[in-house]
């Protein structure tokens, strides 16, 4: 029988995530976007298919399958970012609910996506089971990760973090050893594997994310994901050394207009339910 239970892990990051889709909306989310078409076009996502968006944070993937005429679901732990998905995606149908329990009937969907999702579960083999239970057998399920190592731009933000002497507190946990895995290609199509997909192919997606040196720092000051938990725990004065740890290291990525060019990363791996 699967362990359905909400880890330590996940109960750190209901927390680190409550209330923040204003600051997410306005910095991280713009680079968690880039991958959203590619993943919907290897769900197979087109008009009239039933897709539901998994983790939709403020409705980018949702909105775009409403554009693509999809018949659309999303689902979000946060209520601040279910409130920004409807608005995203007037047509789609937003509810609030986590991984690993969707309030779906089994093969309710065509296709069933997930952007960066796995990276906030504590326990990514069981939200993946539940994934193929709500899709139906022969459709398509697509997920992103974040790639290991990360790319350059990805860690700039731990570099200066690191740079200021600073590790990473132990009131945010790790996920347990048993239920982590790779973040290569290998692991993740082992992953799909394990939760019973078929014909399963991972890619890894590069792009050079473009933003500011002041919306960049805006996510992590604002305590946003993993790397924001970090920051905002410190002393105000290690806070000060990080972002000046930060706008040094800064200048390998600076471009004409002070523009950041930050080289990132991702796994995109799909399967047939």
């Amino acid at each position: 029988m699967r362990r359905m239970v909400q880890t330590a892990f996940d109960t750190s990051e209901r927390r680190a995530w409550a209330g923040q889709a204003g600051a997410y909306a306005a910095g991280f989310a713009k680079l968690c976007a880039y991958p959203v078409p590619k993943l919907l076009d290897a769900a197979g996502v087109r008009e009239g298919v039933r897709v539901l968006d998994v983790g939709t944070g403020t409705g980018t993937a949702a909105a775009l399958a409403c554009e693509w005429e999809a018949k659309v679901s999303a689902v979000d732990a946060e209520p601040d970012m279910v409130s920004r998905a409807a608005l995203a995606a007037p047509q789609a149908d937003v509810r609030l609910a986590a991984l690993p329990h969707l309030p779906f009937s089994d093969d309710a969907f065509d296709a069933t996506v997930g952007n960066f999702v796995l990276n906030h579960v504590g326990q990514p083999r069981q939200a993946l089971a539940e994934l193929r239970r709500v899709t139906r057998p022969g459709g398509r399920i697509a997920v992103t990760i974040w790639a290991a190592p990360a790319a350059a731009g990805q860690t700039l933000l731990g570099r200066a973090v690191q740079a200021a002497g600073v590790t990473r507190p132990a009131h945010l946990p790790a996920l347990d050893p048993e239920d982590d895995f790779p973040r290569t290609e290998q692991g993740l199509v082992a992953l799909l594997g394990e939760a019973g997909l078929r014909d399963v192919v991972c890619e890894t997606v590069t792009w050079d994310h473009q933003t500011t040196r002041e919306e960049w720092w805006s996510g992590p000051a604002a305590g946003v994901a993993t790397i924001g938990q970090i920051v905002t725990s410190q002393h105000p004065e290690v806070i000060d050394e990080i972002k000046s740890h930060f706008e040094g290291l800064c200048a390998e990525f600076t471009g004409p207009g002070r523009v950041l060019s930050l080289p990132h990363a991702a796994l995109m791996a799909h399967g047939q339910a």
